[in-house]
């Protein structure tokens, strides 16, 4: 929407009166700018019914009215206001001050992008972006955003951006996408300043090169872009494109972090808990594992199930370890699942259940966790959690055995002791469907 007041065409002239209402418009004395566009408005000033339609539409010098902003713009857009009519389209398409209606929104959004008013280009390729007022057409939505984005309009440089990156119903376009977010960024907007740099970073679209990755992500991470602080806070922690800091490494983590980003904060999570480049402090690590735990990620409930299990950074809480194990596990992570066997299987936390155990093995053998597999063949051997089966302890403890482990490895050859060659080949088949089964995934 276009809020800037509009001065008098080259037919209109500059009118004493037109002069003082825009004398103190600009001096903030609204109710006397109100007073003199009025009466030119009633006369057919064009730019005078577009002011009005701005001063109502914002609460200018008068009471906030909608319905009344629209009707000036009316008046103003049939006459060619190229302002008033994208402004109509705005008013339409959201509903302001008339019904909402999509197919009027996108007639006077054409009328002004046909007349070259970038707003109105962007808005009507939006349109067409999106099937609003109008069928899906995506070669229409870029035509019209190329249209605005070579008059400046910077939403629609980014927006050409996006589409050529993600390749949107159009060709995927590495090259472009650069040019268009290269454009946007060096006008000093932050999502392009990150655009540009993943570019770098990845040798989209340009050559990979860590330096200006650094460079760009630093520009929108001082804009506060909570992605690209913990891009730059990974960078400076790795090494690439600037010098190794773990300093500035988490100096940027923490302000993403902060900022709620949780890629940093998990990260965060760890170096505290490695001690990298700075003294292990597991109530840190305790407490940036938590914040991202308590969002669902899995690998901070699995480490923050460790954390209450082993009493870092936290009082030692069995229970609260299950809890966390059983949240990381019920989303696949193998090693929580691996952990909350073993609390079922010790009663750690949680009632002995060998049932449970099993159950949970089982869940990370099937993942390809050796020490997963092999406490199930354990299991399978001696009947425990379910009946004595060494058909099922070998296919277990021969897929471990493959993966290096020795306790697997003395376990088969105990089992074949007490084995059919029957029951043999049974299991070695159902060792080698198992391994089809993963790679075939």
């Amino acid at each position: 929407m276009v809020f800037a007041v509009f001065l008098p065409s080259p037919g209109e002239g500059w009118s004493a009166d037109f002069q003082r209402g825009l004398s103190a418009y600009n001096m903030k004395d609204y109710v006397t700018a109100l007073s003199e566009w009025s009466t030119l408005a009633e006369q057919g000033s064009v730019s005078a019914q577009f002011n009005l339609g701005m001063m109502y539409a914002e609460g200018k010098g008068v009471s906030q009215d909608d319905t009344i902003a629209v009707r000036w713009f009316m008046l103003a857009a049939e006459r060619g206001n190229v302002s008033a009519q994208v402004n109509l389209g705005f008013m339409y398409q959201y509903g302001k001050g008339v019904g909402e209606d999509y197919l009027e929104s996108v007639f006077w959004y054409k009328k002004s992008a046909e007349q070259g008013q970038a707003e109105a280009q962007t808005s009507l390729a939006w349109m067409y972006e999106n099937g609003k007022g109008i069928e899906i057409d995506n070669e229409q939505a870029v035509y019209w955003y190329k249209k605005a984005a070579e008059r400046s309009d910077t939403n629609a440089q980014l927006k050409l951006g996006i589409i050529y990156k993600n390749g949107s119903d159009t060709t995927e376009d590495y090259t472009q996408s650069f040019y268009w977010y290269k454009k946007v960024a060096e006008q000093g907007d932050a999502v392009a300043q990150l655009n540009v740099g993943i570019m770098y970073e990845y040798g989209k679209g340009v050559s990979e090169d860590y330096s200006q990755a650094a460079f760009w992500y630093k520009k929108a991470a001082e804009q506060g872009h909570s992605e690209a602080q913990a891009n730059l806070g990974w960078f400076y922690l790795n090494g690439k494109g600037v010098e190794l800091d773990y300093k500035k490494a988490i100096e940027w983590y923490k302000k993403a972090a902060e900022q709620g980003y949780t890629s940093a904060q998990l990260s965060l999570g760890e170096i505290y808990k490695n001690g990298k480049g700075i003294p292990e402090d597991y109530t840190q690590a305790f407490y940036w594992y938590k914040k991202v735990a308590e969002k669902g990620d899995s690998s901070a409930q699995y480490n923050l199930g460790l954390m209450y299990e082993y009493g870092k950074g936290t009082a030692e809480d069995y229970t609260q370890a299950v809890q966390w194990y059983k949240k990381a596990a019920e989303q696949g992570d193998t090693q929580a699942q691996l952990n909350l066997a073993l609390m079922y299987k010790y009663g750690t936390g949680v009632s002995e259940d060998y049932s449970q155990a099993v159950f949970w093995y089982k869940k990370a053998a099937e993942q390809g966790n050796t020490k997963a597999q092999v406490n199930l063949a354990t299991m399978y051997n001696a009947g425990e959690g379910v009946p004595e089966n060494y058909i099922l302890a070998y296919k277990w403890s021969n897929l471990a055995a493959a993966r290096g482990s020795e306790q697997a490895r003395d376990l088969k050859n105990e089992l074949r002791k007490r084995m059919t060659r029957e029951q043999i080949a049974e299991a070695q088949q159902l060792s080698i469907e198992w391994e089809q089964s993963v790679s075939s995934q």
